[in-house]
């Protein structure tokens, strides 16, 4: 597959050359910006579902994937003014807080009884660049940057739990993923959106430098220069475009294209909140949010793992699978999400049950999907030892060794 190779049929502009369009996309993932925008805006919602879920079966059969984690918010602190986010928290703030080691490993280990094998790692960005109360803190555990303290605290949970960290920590440069890598089973960023147009003055990203499309896309591509098994995605909703989040989904291609790295792209939809400043903002429709996760489809193709997170489509969840997903993100039996504290988790009997009901087989992975896991470039040594005793013959969790108690 390459982009550089564009479609160059004329535009459709029937019934007939749509459908034969929808035909071929379904069958290649080579197509272009062009055919992905009149895919978007011009093709009936089912018809464009029934073209991504046949891409999906191509590439993933029947299989739906979920992760069981226990969710670590290392530092509610963060530099960025996002206009809709209620997880950062300014020093003083209810909720601001930085977790202790201490703190971490007795939640690790609450996680670890409860079946989880994933340590989801999320933090605010680069707090230490704007509160001395975050310098204090980092300083008291031998470190100055946040970055160096979720490496840390990877390293810990690792060692004392077996638990598979996955951190989530905002931008990073080289140093921090080389650190990173050795400890963590895959690392994520979410790109969000391409397009610097959300920067401006009273757009959600105006007050949030670490927002710029550049950093987010450079970390990326880093971690793809060190062979790390990458988490992004796209968030919708926020007043951009659906020409932004093709372009988005467009650079995602492209990265992985490059590096073979990312494991998964998310697609996440926008959630109001009382709270936030974009309180009054209109939510995404649940056709929208299908319409954006079946354009992901076929653009990233059969072989890439697309996933939307259930808690956040509410009952309609079980819907989610009509647009391409092969995957339902993690769930954690023991901590809420963080980030999306009025959305609760379905409990994973309905998971497995709604998932059934619809002709799938729900399975189990680690914080590495399967096809990472038969590769040997993507995990460090210390890594791969853990992963090894805990995924099965098809790289899947093992129920043989959560059994086991390891």
């Amino acid at each position: 597959m390459n982009t550089r190779q564009q479609d160059t049929s004329p535009l459709p502009n029937a019934k007939a050359e749509i459908e034969d369009v929808l035909a071929r996309a379904a069958e290649s993932h080579a197509i272009d910006r062009t055919i992905a925008l009149l895919l978007a805006e011009s093709v009936p919602l089912l018809d464009l579902l029934k073209a991504a879920s046949a891409m999906r079966a191509r590439g993933k059969g029947t299989t739906v994937s979920f992760s069981k984690k226990v969710f670590i918010p290392l530092t509610t602190l963060c530099r960025d003014y996002c206009s809709y986010c209620t997880f950062r928290k300014d020093p003083g703030q209810p909720g601001a807080h930085f977790m202790t080691p201490e703190e971490v490993l007795a939640l690790a280990e609450q996680g670890r009884r409860a079946g989880c094998q994933e340590a989801l790692f999320s933090l605010g960005d680069q707090p230490e660049r704007i509160f001395p109360e975050a310098r204090d803190f980092l300083g008291e555990q031998g470190v100055t940057r946040t970055l160096d303290y979720v490496a840390a605290m990877s390293e810990l949970v690792l060692e004392k739990t077996g638990l598979l960290p996955h951190a989530n920590p905002g931008v990073m440069d080289r140093a921090a993923l080389e650190r990173l890598r050795d400890s963590n089973a895959s690392v994520g960023l979410m790109l969000e959106n391409v397009s610097p147009r959300l920067m401006r003055k009273g757009l959600p990203h105006a007050q949030a430098p670490d927002k710029a499309p550049a950093l987010r896309l450079r970390t990326i591509e880093e971690a793809g220069k060190l062979s790390i098994a990458f988490t992004t995605g796209i968030l919708i909703g926020i007043g951009e475009t659906m020409a932004e989040r093709i372009d988005s989904l467009f650079a995602i291609r492209t990265l992985h294209e490059k590096y073979g790295h990312i494991q998964e792209v998310i697609i996440q939809n926008f959630r109001a909140k009382p709270e936030i400043p974009m309180a009054a903002h209109p939510e995404p429709s649940l056709d929208d949010m299908l319409r954006t996760i079946a354009i992901a489809r076929l653009i990233l193709g059969p072989k890439m793992n697309v996933q939307a997170p259930p808690n956040l489509s509410y009952s309609a969840f079980p819907r989610l699978l009509d647009a391409g997903i092969n995957d339902w993100g993690g769930i954690s039996p023991v901590t809420k999400d963080f980030i999306n504290p009025e959305a609760a988790w379905p409990q994973i009997a309905r998971l497995h049950a709604e998932t059934e009901a619809r002709g799938f087989t729900l399975r189990e992975r680690l914080a590495l999907y399967p096809e990472f896991v038969r590769e040997e470039r993507f995990l460090s040594p210390r890594v791969r030892g853990q992963v090894d005793v805990l995924a099965d013959r098809d790289g899947y969790a093992s129920p043989a060794a959560f059994a086991a108690g390891i």
